[in-house]
């Protein structure tokens, strides 16, 4: 029987008027979620953990004699592991990201960013304009619905990092995001807890940029950029090569302002 050729494995698809080829060799960039186990956390959020159900004489682990395996999972979607946010995270109406994150097939570049020590706050390190640019080295940003951010140093300790217990995590310049939004970038995908500071007053000045909602505004009717979606808490291995994806974004079917999702980067080239 002939092996199947590379091409084989390959479709080609048109995406915003421009055509590509796509390999079906993915790479998923999400953290598995080890419930009751070493996980990443942050903003002070308990660990996601999980209990059998019991009910009467009944226990939902076969370990303890039951019958079947059925639990409860407790989680924070925003602070235990790689979710997908909405705009309405920041709003007092109770925006989903399941209405939402409608954009689950997108043209990704993915970048590698160092950080820089920050100019306004001492100990920090952003992802500054100059610095994204210079990550994106050359390539065409409005060619792209999607943006993969890694940042570096890159190693498998964001697997399990408990982001209060060290430094302050890296966090995008207010430039820099500007910058995308002016680019067309509507998904972006980040492998930090958070695209703002940790301990920024509530401001989200990132945030509220990315999804075009003015300071200290609390109404989804004056984000102009609604359809914008942004994923937390990803990890990117070194074995994936900077470059042109096709992202395939899944996002569990939570009506909440963020769930857990699924980043899946498949390689593309121009057809």
């Amino acid at each position: 029987m002939r092996d199947p050729s590379p091409a084989s494995h390959a479709i080609a698809v048109e995406i915003a008027g421009r055509r590509w080829r796509v390999s079906s060799d993915g790479h998923d960039i999400s953290i598995p979620l080890r419930f009751n186990e070493a996980q990443p956390t942050f903003f002070g959020a308990p660990a996601a953990s999980a209990e059998p159900i019991t009910a009467g004489s009944f226990v939902g682990d076969v370990r303890h004699g039951g019958s079947c395996n059925c639990s409860v999972h407790t989680l924070a979607p925003h602070c235990n592991g790689t979710h997908t946010e909405c705009v309405g995270h920041i709003t007092q109406e109770r925006l989903s990201v399941r209405d939402l994150a409608i954009r689950h097939l997108s043209a990704a570049l993915l970048i590698s960013v160092m950080p820089e020590s920050s100019a306004e706050i001492s100990g920090d390190r952003v992802i500054s304009l100059a610095a994204l640019i210079k990550a994106i080295d050359g390539a065409t940003l409005s060619d792209y619905q999607a943006l993969v951010v890694r940042t570096l140093p890159n190693d498998a300790s964001k697997l399990t990092c408990n982001y209060d217990a060290g430094p302050m995590p890296p966090y995008f310049s207010v430039d820099a995001m500007r910058h995308l939004v002016d680019h067309g970038i509507a998904t972006l995908v980040v492998d930090l807890p958070s695209i703002d500071r940790a301990q920024d007053g509530g401001k989200l000045a990132a945030h509220r940029v990315f999804w075009g909602m003015p300071a200290g505004s609390t109404s989804a009717a004056t984000a102009t950029r609604q359809h914008a979606t942004i994923t937390e808490m990803a990890f990117i291995d070194d074995a994936v090569a900077d470059g042109s994806y096709l992202l395939n974004l899944q996002v569990a079917p939570f009506v909440i302002d963020a769930a857990p999702s699924r980043p899946i980067l498949l390689p593309l080239s121009p057809a």
